[in-house]
């Protein structure tokens, strides 16, 4: 059973810039899917960006301002968000192949 603990959320001004983590419990492998996803106010959980065997891919509307990145050592995966907008408001959950985290939240607003 892994675990998996988001940290780094929080509020932050519009045009701010979040680096949020998630910590797995057990060593993580680049053979499973791994990523970030969100889920807003009275929205369905959606995909952020991930990591499928080494390569990264993000949604749409945080190409350009979203950076994932993993340190296998460390066995910890992060997000560097730049640019945030209002729209990102949500809370932030780490996936790990069919594991969850329980989540950290980051409020965009002046």
């Amino acid at each position: 059973q892994v675990q998996l603990v988001e940290s780094g959320g929080g509020l932050v001004q519009p045009g701010g810039s979040l680096r949020l983590s998630c910590a797995a419990s057990e060593r993580i492998f680049n053979i499973y899917v791994m990523g970030w996803y969100r889920q807003a106010p009275g929205k369905q959980r959606e995909w952020v960006a991930q990591f499928t065997q080494g390569l990264r891919d993000y949604e749409d509307s945080v190409k350009g301002r979203f950076t994932i990145s993993r340190d296998n050592a460390k066995n910890t995966l992060y997000l560097q968000m730049n640019k945030l907008k209002p729209e990102d408001t949500a809370v932030y959950y780490c996936r790990y192949a069919n594991y969850w985290g329980k989540g950290t939240l980051v409020t965009v607003s002046s």
